[in-house]
């Protein structure tokens, strides 16, 4: 059985050379970088199967070790633990959101470095089952086309990673070299207006595909892709997608019918935001929200987004939502909104 790759970048010898002879002991393969250049320069030669990563280092920071290996495609999605002798939870926080999977906190044991080791390498593997479990439902919208099998392929070969709430997966401007699939969780999609407004373009939830327009339109992502739940994200490179579209007529025309969906959806919020009265828009997206959580009695959604799906100030989210409430149209606790009256709210938007 072929050993385990890990990467260990930490400027303190001791601590360096520590860490390696136990993973060594637990027959990991290990490389040694002393600062964070180094650790970039053998991550790309060797691509490891986890990333330990001291954050405070001379020259390059492990933020930025972790900045500069999530822009490539062969980097991006290695499991990556921040070593730090800081509790603050800022500092755990920061790294988390980055994209950081987990974190150890000197001085740590064996058991600790070696949990976290495998706690990775599991969900790696937890990861590739999915496919399995969710081919059917993934391939679904390509049902009856000659290059399923491709697809398929596709599937096995991308990779999936997991994205914690409020975790940027894009900003709008970054090279388009992906598209995704949503595995599990949801992910909004936003663009800045010149003003400095935010507008809610999209919430894609599991068997949405995101990121395909701006990957087909150009080389830059036309807005910002950021995890509204805790997700599970399946990647699908430029390359592979457009293979795909080259090859298979079938499969083209099913993106077309994505791409041409897309386009209707906007053009349906557009003319919403220009001519509909506040209560009718407002209505309009938590019908759209109750739609993609049809499974339950009841979904999350802060009032920031809400305001920024419709179109409208925060303060008047909150004014029109107490009058839903007060008309027994919905309940809302705690940011928690339960439709009560699916049919009224339908009238007033229609």
């Amino acid at each position: 059985m072929e050993k385990k790759r890990i990467l260990i970048i930490e400027d303190n010898d001791d601590i360096r050379e520590s860490t390696s002879e136990i993973l060594e002991l637990a027959n990991y393969e290990v490389f040694q970088a002393v600062n964070g250049k180094k650790g970039i320069e053998l991550a790309i030669k060797h691509v490891p199967d986890v990333i330990l990563c001291d954050i405070m280092m001379p020259e390059l920071d492990g933020y930025g070790v972790l900045y500069l290996l999530s822009k490539r495609e062969d980097t991006e999605l290695i499991p990556f633990i921040f070593i730090t002798a800081k509790t603050e939870r800022m500092e755990i926080r920061k790294g988390i959101e980055m994209g950081a999977d987990d974190y150890l906190t000197k001085p740590f044991d064996d058991i600790e470095l070696l949990g976290a080791i495998e706690s990775r390498l599991k969900k790696k593997e937890r990861q590739k089952k999915i496919y399995s479990v969710n081919l059917n439902k993934m391939t679904n919208l390509l049902e009856g086309s000659q290059g399923l099998d491709e697809l398929k392929k596709t599937f096995d070969e991308s990779k999936v990673k997991s994205f914690k709430k409020k975790q940027v997966i894009y900003y709008e401007g970054d090279a388009a070299h992906t598209a995704y699939l949503v595995i599990s969780g949801s992910v909004k999609t936003t663009k800045m207006h010149e003003g400095g407004k935010e507008l809610m373009t999209g919430i894609y939830h599991p068997e949405s595909y995101f990121g395909i327009t701006s990957l087909f339109s150009g080389s830059e992502y036309q807005e910002t892709a950021e995890v509204l739940e805790d997700a599970e994200l399946c990647f699908l490179p430029r390359d592979s997608v457009n293979m795909l579209v080259y090859k298979h007529p079938d499969i083209a025309r099913k993106f077309i019918n994505i791409l041409a969906q897309n386009v209707n959806d906007h053009e349906e919020q557009l003319l919403q935001l220009a001519y509909c009265s506040v209560r009718k828009r407002m209505a309009e997206v938590l019908l759209k929200l109750q739609s993609t959580h049809s499974s339950k009695d009841s979904f999350e959604i802060s009032r920031e987004n809400l305001a920024s799906m419709a179109g409208m100030a925060s303060e008047t989210v909150s004014r029109i939502l107490t009058d839903f409430k007060n008309e027994n149209l919905i309940d809302k606790t705690a940011g928690k909104i339960t439709i009560l009256d699916i049919t009224s709210l339908r009238r007033l938007k229609n």
